[in-house]
């Protein structure tokens, strides 16, 4: 692992254990050069996914990116953060289980907004904005009043 403080390629790992989330390895790492300290996360990949955009664009898929937009939509929420984690490692976990290397963008817009629904409603309407590419006001109300339950009718 190269050091981030000097760039050197030969650090020491000093201790690692499993993660909050018990789905990575936390490791502790010291750079015999510059005697920097510095923390690193393993995680499992069961293989390696391609999205494949609407445009029919290819990319490899990005987990970072994954998590940069949900954490966007759970902004100021009262959500605390290993639940928002391992919200994204059951997304990733269950992407990697389709089957398929290659996965659409909307099922990945699919699964997140489904995951999503079920935390946070608020969170889910920020999101569901962005990826429904909501033009107007209008675009929100619609969306909202899906959600909203059926009156119950007094007969």
């Amino acid at each position: 692992m190269r050091c981030p403080f000097c760039g050197n390629v030969d650090t020491q790992v000093k201790d690692s254990r499993p993660a909050e989330d018990h789905v990575s390895i936390r490791r502790r790492r010291f750079c015999p050069a510059c005697g920097g300290r510095f923390t690193t996360y393993e995680r499992v990949q069961l293989r390696d996914l391609v999205v494949v955009k609407s445009s029919g664009k290819r990319e490899d898929f990005d987990r970072a990116k994954l998590e940069r937009s949900i954490r966007i939509a759970m902004q100021k929420r009262p959500i605390d953060p290993d639940r928002i984690d391992q919200m994204i490692s059951g997304i990733v976990r269950r992407l990697e289980s389709l089957g398929d290397t290659d996965i659409p963008s909307k099922t990945i817009g699919e699964i997140v907004m489904e995951s999503l629904a079920r935390i946070d409603t608020v969170a889910y309407v920020r999101f569901a904005s962005v990826y429904k590419n909501f033009q107007a006001a209008d675009d929100f109300d619609r969306f909202v009043s899906e959600l909203r339950p059926a009156p119950a009718s007094d007969e």
